[in-house]
């Protein structure tokens, strides 16, 4: 059989198939070369970008414009609303934004909310624990679902009787930003959520500004945080940066990245530790090993797998060269898996002497929640196989259709 162009291993990557199982596709890819260039006009991006290194430099190179999609319509809601977040504007705006949301997540305050975290585990896996007794059938993806979103909303002050509300209206726009995802039905679908969360934002700033908690000055961290009402008293002194669409459209975003792409490192990472059981043992007699796991499981499965840039300027990248104006399409699970970089890039172990992974960016564009995705999946993975010891999969995950972000629609588990 011939070795596919990187025009025929894209089209693949957008097939059934290629969704479910892209790294075969990758390691095509990655015999190509670094940066594989697609035949003119036959796609809306110039070149793939799949080599570690060079995935890398395109990342940290500002040159490298963000960009929401290839063709962005500016009249429509949901690219108004994520257009104007720091996830996809270019300096200086971005760093403007990026310093407001900065100063909320600073270590020291994240150091302070990781023993809510750790508590917000327990009870939730005591949830879990309820829903799975008798041995009864759980879905973990609920469990996925349900830890991240109230880690931030707990840490935003968004009430807990709201946190299910957010599941459907972040798919429909997620939906709409996969590769290949850009049919009418789902631009409405996704300006509907966007109109929906906008509302939902504006009303939460009302509510804040009418009824301000004790801790919306002091940014406090426990049960009661309310960075909100933080962000809300910044932003009517004078001194956040921002303007109150801004803060809208950046909570927007905030809350969506923040736990669809925890969900999917907490189900991609079950998976993998149920494939292993004797690093389920070593994590169970060490939960401090969960730190390297959690690593692995980013680098191995990242939960966002593409990023569009835009050439400001003609510039090269790994030699080859990318005229002004043309479009990026970087693979972040690709790179995880470049042989240059990591040898047995396939085999997942968290113990590899290198555990480097660009699943959250890199340069100044870096993931701001970072430091909590890393928390949340420490805590779960440490706590989890020792309350749940014979905790197994009923039957096989069933992957979600999204090649943007790598995740589970169902995970059906037996707790013991």
């Amino acid at each position: 059989m011939p070795a596919r162009t990187a025009n025929e291993l894209l089209a693949a990557l957008g097939s059934e198939q290629g969704r479910r199982d892209p790294m075969p596709l990758f390691a095509e890819l990655h015999r190509i070369g670094p940066v594989c260039r697609l035949e003119p006009g036959s796609s809306p991006y110039a070149v793939v970008v799949n080599g570690y290194d060079a995935a890398q430099e395109a990342l940290k190179d500002t040159r490298f414009h963000r960009l929401l999609t290839a063709d962005p319509d500016p009249q429509a809601s949901v690219l108004r609303r994520l257009g104007g977040s720091m996830m996809f504007r270019n300096e200086p705006d971005h760093l403007r934004m990026r310093k407001v949301f900065q100063a909320v997540l600073t270590p020291r305050r994240l150091a302070g909310f990781e023993p809510v975290v750790d508590g917000l585990v327990a009870e939730l896996l005591d949830d879990l624990g309820k829903a799975g007794a008798d041995r009864q059938l759980v879905d973990f993806v609920d469990f996925a679902y349900r830890l991240p979103i109230t880690v931030i909303g707990t840490f935003l002050g968004i009430p807990r009787s709201d946190l299910g509300w957010f599941r459907d209206r972040t798919q429909r726009i997620d939906e709409y930003l996969d590769l290949g995802g850009k049919a009418p039905e789902k631009l409405a679908a996704a300006n509907q959520a966007a109109d929906e969360l906008n509302a939902y934002y504006a009303r939460m700033i009302r509510d804040r500004r009418l009824r301000p908690r004790d801790d919306d000055r002091g940014g406090g961290v426990g049960k009661e945080s309310d960075t909100v009402g933080s962000l809300v008293h910044a932003l009517d002194s004078g001194t956040s940066g921002i303007d109150e669409q801004e803060l809208i459209d950046n909570l927007l975003v905030l809350v969506n990245a923040s736990f669809v792409t925890t969900m999917n490192l907490l189900t991609n990472g079950l998976e993998l530790l149920l494939a292993e059981p004797p690093l389920i043992d070593a994590l169970r007699d060490d939960p401090g090993l969960a730190s390297d796991h959690v690593e692995e499981i980013l680098r191995h499965q990242s939960s966002v797998q593409l990023i569009s840039r835009k050439a400001s300027t003609d510039l090269e990248l790994a030699g080859e060269p990318i005229a002004e104006g043309s479009l990026v399409l970087i693979l972040p699970g690709a790179a995880n898996r470049d042989p240059a970089k990591h040898p047995d890039a396939d085999t997942f172990d968290p113990g590899r002497d290198d555990l480097q992974h660009l699943s959250f960016g890199a340069g100044p564009f870096y993931c701001v929640g970072a430091a909590l995705a890393r928390m949340e999946g420490r805590a779960a993975f440490g706590q989890l196989f020792r309350r749940f010891p014979g905790l197994r999969l009923v039957s096989e995950p069933v992957r979600s259709r999204s090649l943007l972000l790598r995740g589970h629609e169902s995970m059906p588990i037996r707790l013991g």
